[in-house]
């Protein structure tokens, strides 16, 4: 019974991990990235690190994701750094999620940090995203 549950938890992070990527891709978030960490870490299962070109783009990813899993029912643990944009993490307790402004992502390169997780699919659409003539650039979701 208790592998089953373990079974259902690894899913539900998984799935979470999906949602939070796909929201975050939607919003224009560039090099979605996602490690599993359950071998590494005893605090999450998957951390997503992803990256918006400015401040207000940041605001707006971080907006998106957690305005869409509230009607989810689903709310963060904490969520630091969303008065400045410039870094914002989410902690949903099996997903820690990192959005920083560009130049931050470069210096800090989080991904390396768990350079011996494995990478996971996260099932987004192969093409990047783009901007086209419809897309509203504020990023904003006020």
């Amino acid at each position: 019974m208790q592998h089953k549950q373990q079974d259902a938890n690894k899913e539900a992070s998984l799935n979470l991990a999906r949602t939070i990527a796909r929201l975050a891709y939607d919003k224009k978030a560039l090099d979605i990235q996602a490690v599993d960490v359950r071998e590494l870490v005893s605090y999450a299962d998957y951390f997503i690190v992803c990256s918006g070109l400015n401040e207000p783009q940041v605001k707006g990813i971080h907006g998106r994701i957690l305005e869409e899993l509230r009607k989810q029912d689903i709310d963060p643990i904490t969520v630091e750094g969303d008065d400045f944009n410039r870094w914002v993490l989410m902690d949903y307790n099996a997903v820690i999620v990192h959005i920083l402004i560009e130049p931050l992502r470069g210096l800090y390169e989080l991904e390396r940090l768990w350079g011996d997780a494995e990478t996971i699919d996260l099932e987004l659409p192969d093409e990047p995203a783009y901007f086209d003539d419809d897309d509203d650039l504020s990023w904003d979701d006020d």
